[in-house]
């Protein structure tokens, strides 16, 4: 977990506390990532940089010149080329208050697997480029489970019998990934860009498709 909170349930290893260890100076989060999610974790050294960039990554600019986050995902079946959820969302446990929550997502690539499912002696996948434009609790698991294309290895929000199938494939992780951060430097005003490159496990269900981006 990035952080202490209500859903740490009695835990004490935290990313937040080790990268204050490794650094050996205060840390501020820009954002968070869920637990299972792996890639880009954007921090500052400074409360008021940590403030300037959280404000526009909460405002609606995310996704636009100012700030782009960029994360793989692989789902079931196979979605439209390009396609915006529009799904008010709650804020998790104990906020039952539903704001706006938009994320775009851009299809990069399809297979079909020798795996029966229901009445299919086949199963449809693809690989997503999702884009959310505003940071809501799970946002990219709720919105794929909105439109019934569950991200695979997702244990709240997913589809067992899919999760189920990538197990047998030794691919037993969340496959859900923060490859890019783009953003422009609140003191410096320089374009910075961070790319995290994919684990053996992530590139392991990547290698599936046929037309895998480069890592």
């Amino acid at each position: 977990m990035v952080h202490d909170s209500a859903l740490a349930r009695g835990e004490t290893d935290f990313a937040a506390d080790r990268l204050r260890e490794q650094f050996g100076r205060p840390i501020f989060l820009v954002h968070r990532l869920d637990r299972a999610t792996s890639g880009c974790l954007l921090l500052a050294f400074d409360r008021d940089t940590a403030s300037a960039l959280g404000k526009v990554l909460m405002s609606r600019e995310v996704g636009k010149a100012a700030f782009e986050k960029d994360y793989w995902a692989v789902c079931r079946g196979w979605p439209e080329e390009s396609f915006v959820v529009d799904h008010p969302l709650d804020g998790g446990p104990g906020k039952p208050v539903k704001k706006p929550a938009i994320t775009r997502f851009t299809r990069l690539d399809t297979v079909e697997l020798d795996l029966p499912s229901a009445a299919f002696p086949t199963s449809r996948y693809a690989l997503l480029c999702a884009q959310p434009e505003t940071g809501r609790f799970r946002q990219i698991r709720r919105h794929l489970k909105h439109v019934f294309h569950h991200l695979i290895g997702d244990t709240s929000h997913g589809d067992g019998r899919h999760n189920r199938h990538f197990r047998m494939l030794g691919i037993h992780r969340m496959l859900l990934h923060a490859r890019r951060l783009a953003f422009v430097h609140p003191v410096s005003g320089e374009r910075v860009e961070a790319i995290a490159p994919p684990d053996a496990e992530f590139a392991r269900a990547l290698a599936l498709f046929p037309g895998t981006p480069a890592h």
